[in-house]
């Protein structure tokens, strides 16, 4: 899905959420744990109830992975499942990938050929050449680690060199030689409020995926008040908020109702733009 594409389905759907997979054995509705595979019967009922509402889906790969095969087996299917029935939600895998080049290169192979999800996480600190074999892939976006939302974030990310650049500022102006607009998002955490000023200054026109509201306390106010251009230049995902919102058998109507709030607060914010 190209950035003119992704563009359109946020206007079309007056949304720019992102529904987070994050699905866990130990806190999904205990009813579920009967099914054969209970993680895609979560998800799949997940999906279906907030589909309406939002234009991405991010499975956390984490979640999967610590499922043993049965996981990767679930990612599997949720992606399948999704390309088959709603080919036009944008499908990010949350892998937070990056390694030496040709490691990398497997990883690239592994999510854009094998899974053909449009979108990866992927982590910049070993450098180019571990980023490069992601953007080499037509069509595909590489997510850039920037600007988190946990607390461990300023240990690293807001440390500053001898010219008072921070370190979240030298990824995303060094990494925009890349990679550019239309291949190369960056993950900017929705806690970190005011600072979404500093990365529009220096990344004005790119995609930010936006995790933190809901349970971690971010605001889409603010996040939109600072963050928002002119075709969105969002995707704002909220995870435990919706899918977690209720461990009764009514789990799947209660995530839509959440979906649904947050898509109505978004249609408001996209007014001011059209």
């Amino acid at each position: 899905m190209n950035r003119k594409e992704l563009t359109q389905q946020i206007f079309s759907k007056k949304s720019f959420l992102c529904v987070g997979l994050d699905t866990d054995l130990k806190k999904i509705p205990q009813h579920l744990l009967d099914d054969e595979d209970p993680i895609f019967s979560f998800n799949k009922k997940i999906i279906d109830a907030t589909a309406p509402y939002c234009v991405s889906y991010k499975p956390n790969l984490a979640f999967y992975e610590a499922a043993g095969i049965k996981g990767i087996i679930a990612f599997e299917k949720t992606v399948r499942y999704l390309k088959q029935h709603y080919p036009s939600h944008f499908i990010i895998a949350d892998a937070k990938r990056g390694d030496i080049g040709n490691t990398s290169a497997m990883y690239a192979r592994t999510f854009f050929e094998e899974y053909d999800v449009d979108a990866l996480t992927v982590a910049p600190y070993m450098g180019d050449d571990s980023i490069m074999p992601f953007l080499e892939y037509n069509g595909k976006w590489v997510i850039l680690l920037a600007l988190t939302s946990n607390k461990g974030s300023y240990d690293f990310q807001l440390t500053e060199d001898k010219n008072g650049e921070k370190l979240f500022e030298k990824v995303i102006r060094k990494s925009q030689k890349w990679g550019d607009e239309q291949n190369l998002m960056f993950v900017v955490g929705a806690t970190q409020g005011r600072m979404f000023e500093d990365v529009r200054r220096i990344a004005p026109n790119s995609f930010l995926l936006v995790p933190g509201i809901g349970a971690q306390g971010g605001s889409l106010e603010e996040v939109c008040r600072f963050g928002l251009i002119k075709d969105c230049g969002l995707l704002v995902n909220s995870s435990r908020g919706i899918i977690y919102a209720s461990s009764d058998k009514d789990f799947a109507e209660v995530a839509a109702q959440k979906a649904s709030e947050l898509q109505q607060q978004m249609e408001k914010v996209l007014s001011s733009i059209c």
